[in-house]
């Protein structure tokens, strides 16, 4: 049974129902290479089947076996990096299949395992530095859209943090005539930072869990100069309670700017966190007011939110 001191309540609210979900979570992640089927964790919760399957997922923002699919995919991950085969990386993680993992790939890896495994092959990821007005970016895209716009330290450790997430795809340097478009998207979110345009509409290929990417969707259509807590977030994606699981997908969004976490405050109205530091976060929402603000006074309306996934 889960180690977490309960009642037997089973009314939304209750005020263990939190602490009794976190450490339910944890049991998932714990035995992930197990058969766990919702009956099996309603009886370690001793909550009913469905009352469990509504408040997990109102909680953690997926169900009880999104959950432990995005479980036994981490084993995955860990594995395809170490250098397992394929298929004992997918036994080991747990899974009957392997048609159950292909037929997931693309919402959690990305890429076929294989191509996981070895770290990228066969992907073709263009790369863009700028040493913008908010410190040294780099931009880096596939053939489907922009997948990396990070600040850091300098460009080489910008290269190292993408290289390391694809450690064997074909990585190229900023190519001028071969890639227009790198060039233009670059360029075009320079020119944002240094506020002299509005947050550019640029192609995204974004790649995380389904929750993360509902979140990042719904923080595409946050207009200029708006700000939402992270509550209100998670009401508008439909999961109202998902406020900690919201907050994680915000702290795990590898483009900064495009996809706009910065504009998600705490419910108190402070900044919160940032993944790329309190001090940006604050100055890119004091521009954009500024500039929402200079463009009612014009009468030119709200800008267009930026951005697509593919």
């Amino acid at each position: 049974m889960i180690q977490q001191s309960t009642t037997r309540q089973e009314r939304d609210g209750a005020p263990d129902t939190a602490a009794l979900m976190r450490a339910l979570a944890a049991y998932i992640e714990r035995n992930a290479t197990q058969p766990l089927p919702l009956a099996h964790l309603a009886a370690q919760a001793h909550l009913s089947p469905a009352h469990l399957q509504r408040t997990f997922k109102a909680h953690l923002g997926v169900s009880p076996k999104a959950f432990h699919d995005a479980a036994r995919f981490a084993l995955l991950k860990r594995g395809l990096r170490d250098g397992k085969k394929v298929i004992d990386a997918i036994t080991d993680a747990g899974f009957e299949s392997t048609s159950r993992v292909y037929g997931s790939t693309t919402r959690s890896l990305g890429m076929t395992p294989s191509t996981y495994r070895d770290g990228g092959a066969g992907e073709t990821i263009t790369h863009a530095f700028r040493d913008t007005a908010f410190g040294p970016l780099l931009l880096a895209a596939t053939d489907r859209g922009v997948c990396f716009a990070q600040f850091g330290a300098d460009e080489a450790a910008l290269v190292a943090q993408l290289q390391s997430e694809f450690p064997r795809a074909v990585l190229g340097g900023f190519p001028g005539r071969e890639a227009p478009e790198l060039e233009a998207w670059i360029e075009s979110l320079e020119a944002h930072l240094a506020g002299t345009a509005a947050r550019p509409s640029i192609p995204l290929d974004l790649r995380g869990t389904t929750f993360q990417i509902r979140v990042w969707k719904f923080l595409l259509g946050v207009p200029e100069g708006a700000v939402m807590s992270y509550g209100e977030v998670a009401r508008g994606i439909g999961s109202p309670r998902a406020i900690r699981a919201t907050a994680s997908a915000c702290s795990a969004n590898r483009v900064a700017v495009l996809v706009p976490c910065h504009r998600v405050l705490r419910a108190d109205g402070k900044l919160g966190g940032y993944r790329w530091g309190i001090v940006r976060k604050r100055t890119l929402i004091a521009r954009e007011r500024a500039r929402a603000a200079l463009s009612a006074e014009h009468g030119t309306g709200r800008t267009r939110p930026a951005g697509c996934a593919r």
